[in-house]
């Protein structure tokens, strides 16, 4: 028999191993597994509905005016007539990539400043963190007001928005990880034969540094959400029309006996976010034994 096919053979038990443990660590943790459906659930509606769809997110129809849910529209019509269950189902595919390129963008922007600092130190160190501290200094929404006022609504500046009021917490985690590892026995062999600081950086700190970072960025996700929905509901983030979660609530303040017409683009932001903690929480916990649960 070949050493090929023992090998094959050798790896299937670690491939199933693994397997084992993470649904046994899902078992443990039935929270995050309740996060992981109600995210799955909402990608899958969101691929879904635009086949099974009868009406679009824009259709109007003004005879189903402020009608409350019934069998012809499931979670009622707002006051032009559009059906509120396809419009937070495309809220979905708006509000979710728009969360996910935000803590994309702040999350390298915080990580290569926070990096550089930590391993660069000195005055490189002290400079960096002071432009942090600034940033840390003012509140976080009405940060993000001023710069979105500033740059003027769009679903684009929205997201380059909370970029920029993010990327300081990741700068912070990032220093911190680099600070406990780069004086690590591997690093000064690094350093010892002349691997470029970049490299020693990018290739043997960060990769070490990835699952502080990773915890952070999956719990800010749910924050990037409900700042992108405060910023559309603020009229700062999504054209009027556009079929999203803040910008739905913001139009059934006018129609408060409407229940409907806030209540479920809520109901969705609310479950999104909780489901995006509970992984958050479940991830912190499995990377830092310190923080497991007993």
């Amino acid at each position: 028999m070949s050493s090929t096919t023992l090998s094959i053979r050798a790896s299937a038990p670690s491939s199933a191993s693994r397997l084992r443990s993470g649904i046994t660590w899902l078992r443990a943790h039935p929270v995050v597994l309740i996060g992981m459906l109600i995210i799955a659930f909402w990608i899958v509606a969101t691929i879904v509905a635009p086949l099974v769809q009868r009406f679009g997110p824009l259709d109007q129809d003004l005879d189903f005016s402020l009608q409350p849910p019934s069998p012809e529209r499931w979670w009622g019509a707002d006051k032009l007539g559009r059906d509120i269950l396809i419009r937070v189902i495309y809220g979905a595919r708006l509000t979710l990539p728009a969360g996910f390129a935000a803590v994309v963008a702040s999350l390298m922007i915080g990580t290569s400043i926070g990096s550089l600092a930590g391993y660069a130190g000195g005055i490189w160190d002290e400079l960096l963190m002071r432009v942090t501290d600034v940033f840390l200094s003012f509140p976080s929404i009405i940060l993000a007001m001023a710069i979105a006022a500033a740059l003027g609504p769009s679903i684009t500046n929205a997201i380059l928005t909370i970029a920029l009021i993010s990327w300081p917490k990741y700068a912070r985690v990032a220093r911190s990880a680099v600070l406990t590892v780069k004086h690590a026995d591997y690093v000064e062999a690094a350093r010892a034969v002349g691997v470029p600081h970049w490299r020693i950086l990018v290739r043997t700190i960060l990769p070490n540094c990835i699952s502080s970072i990773i915890v952070v960025a999956t719990l800010d996700f749910g924050d990037a959400i409900l700042v992108f929905a405060g910023l559309s509901f603020l009229g700062l983030g999504s054209p009027p029309e556009t079929p999203e979660w803040g910008r739905m609530v913001a139009d059934g303040l006018d129609f408060t006996d409407q229940w409907w017409i806030s209540f479920f683009p809520g109901l969705a932001t609310f479950t999104v976010v909780m489901a995006l903690n509970y992984i958050g929480d479940g991830l912190r916990d499995a990377f830092d034994p310190r923080l497991r649960r007993r």
